[in-house]
């Protein structure tokens, strides 16, 4: 008999004391207590790191464990049904010319895909996905091992995956892990599911030029839809993918090319030039059409909303067109009518937290061309006050609205439809780390509103990955439902921005303590930034959307 070690395992509030031989795994742990879970354990944690469920315990511990339920946990289960399809792929088109598999964006609960070198066809689908399936009921296991640098480049180059080898050209490390599933050796950032067994739900279907790989979502784990189509949006993530094909620049390593070469400066100049640009469209699509008196501006968190506002109202200026700001933060209704959340907390991203009725009132009044005075809220005293501000519409006067529930026709009910013009906003990030590896727009977002909160509130950046839960949870409910009713939309992400983001988050994530809940995230985000080269701030142009978030 070996050596015995105990194992705490804590399950919510209650802490469960074993005892096993040296060397048991996480998996064998897991099997034991998964009764107590509602969904498929995948990960476990052991204080403030993850751990994969195929490694061994060899000392005591306290562990925790976490299920596709959990953030951490979903994710890990996409990256293992993304090896799964890539595997089935590369087994259903051998002998074919099949040359690459490229994971490109998520839409809803869908990552898109396309494929290089054999057409995407009905039945080429239905084969990959059956492939997928038997490996599920194979229940085979992900195995990792640690290669030197060169010797992962040379996989990568035999595959040809040469994102992946130009990305690790401008790695530091010396060791990469490397994921093999059923023979076919791939890379991934993050963790990975012990065995293909708890990847159960997950669906192909054809889209476009390529296919979209349909997934549960954390919320609802244990079941897959078929993706709902978003046609704005899929043209505005294609039109980013488009820019990032013009200036050479679709992936981490490329970027990194360019910084190297000491072309920042003007990768810079060419990405704000085609911002400028594309708000000088919009700004003429508006002026060109007189019936339109309300610019309702809504996005996600950290999407530059303020920044486009100010850039787009400059923009109809040289159109001739006189722009008035308009905050809906002014019209919220008073503290004490505030709704409250599940939690008892006041719920000010809700509908009800704004004063429709007062809203319309006054924008009505307006399109009458009457003189109207506009409240201001006093966030101290939570009320309306009414010092002065007057409006009144010309002949060319518009107003530029910007909040939250701006796509919303609920809060703009009374409206003449043709008087408003919608404009989504948000930061689809147009690179990703190689072509299997996403960059998130979540975790863009993310980085930018630590940096401009950290800068402009002082608020550290636990409390922003802290708070971040919640922020997502009104954007789904408040923003996202609404995005395809937008006009038009903007992509307000930068090729370069993560690189530029990169020394000024990189500070104040090595300032979160390693017992901190959110140390975790910060670690994650940490070993993501360091895909980056990272370039100075002083190149970037006075009017940047990037300004709203590093300064200057």
């Amino acid at each position: 008999m070996g050596k015995q070690i105990k194992v705490e395992v804590i399950i919510g509030a209650k802490r469960i004391p074993k005892t096993y031989e040296e060397g048991v795994t996480y998996a064998q742990v897991a099997k034991e207590v998964q009764s107590a879970y509602s969904y498929p354990i995948i990960l476990a944690r052991r204080g403030g790191k993850l751990v994969e469920l195929n490694k061994r315990i060899r000392e005591d511990v306290q562990i925790c464990f976490m299920t596709t339920a959990d953030d951490s946990g979903h994710k890990t289960y996409v990256r293992g049904v993304t090896l799964l399809m890539l595997r089935a792929f590369y087994a259903v088109c051998k002998g074919q010319p099949l040359e690459n598999v490229y994971v490109q964006y998520q839409i809803g609960d869908s990552c898109y895909c396309e494929v290089s070198g054999v057409p995407v066809t009905e039945s080429l689908l239905q084969q990959v996905e059956q492939y997928m399936k038997e490996l599920v009921h194979r229940d085979i296991p992900f195995l990792k091992r640690s290669v030197d640098t060169s010797e992962a480049l040379r996989i990568f180059e035999k595959y040809g995956m040469m994102d992946k080898k130009k990305l690790f050209e401008y790695r530091r490390v010396s060791k990469v892990n490397i994921y093999t599933l059923d023979g076919f050796e791939d890379y991934y950032y993050g963790y990975m599911p012990a065995s293909t067994g708890v990847l159960q739900y997950f669906s192909l279907e054809p889209y476009e030029n390529g296919f979209m790989l349909n997934l549960p979502n954390s919320k609802t784990p244990d079941r897959t839809t078929l993706h709902k189509p978003s046609p704005k949006l899929f043209a505005t993530l294609q039109e980013a993918k488009s820019w990032g094909k013009m200036v050479d620049v679709d992936t981490v390593g490329a970027l990194n090319d360019v910084i190297s070469h000491g072309g920042a400066p003007e990768l810079i100049l060419v990405q704000e030039a085609l911002q400028e640009k594309k708000i000088a469209q919009i700004a003429e699509q508006i002026a060109n059409d007189p019936s339109k008196k309300f610019v309702m501006i809504a996005g996600p968190s950290s999407s530059g909303k303020t920044s486009f506002s100010h850039r787009l109202s400059i923009q109809l200026r040289t159109l001739g067109v006189h722009p008035h700001p308009i905050a809906l933060d002014n019209y919220f209704v008073d503290r004490d009518e505030t709704p409250l959340d599940e939690n008892g907390n006041y719920n000010f991203e809700c509908l009800e937290a704004i004063d429709v009725k007062l809203f319309n009132q006054q924008m009505n009044e307006l399109l009458a061309g009457k003189r109207v005075e506009l409240p201001t809220f006093n966030f101290v005293t939570g009320q309306k006050e009414y010092k002065g501000d007057y409006k009144q519409l010309g002949e060319d006067d518009i107003l530029v609205i910007e909040g939250i529930h701006g796509l919303n026709d609920k809060l703009s009910y009374t409206l003449p439809k043709e008087s408003k013009f919608k404009i989504y906003i948000s930061a689809l990030t147009q690179i990703n780390i190689d072509e299997h590896n996403r960059i998130s727009t979540t975790d863009g977002r993310l980085i930018r509103r630590m940096v401009r909160d950290a800068r402009t509130r002082g608020a550290s950046a636990a409390r922003t990955i802290g708070m971040w839960p919640s922020v997502r949870r009104g954007e789904d409910q408040y923003i996202f439902p609404f995005q395809e009713e937008a006009d038009v939309m903007f992509n307000s992400a930068l090729i370069y921005e993560l690189a530029v983001l990169k020394p000024y988050a990189e500070a104040i994530l090595f300032g979160i303590p390693k017992d901190a809940p959110e140390y975790i995230e910060a670690k994650r985000l940490l070993k993501f930034l360091d895909y980056f080269i990272g370039i100075s701030s002083e190149d970037i142009p006075k009017n940047s959307l990037m300004r709203e978030f590093v300064g200057g």
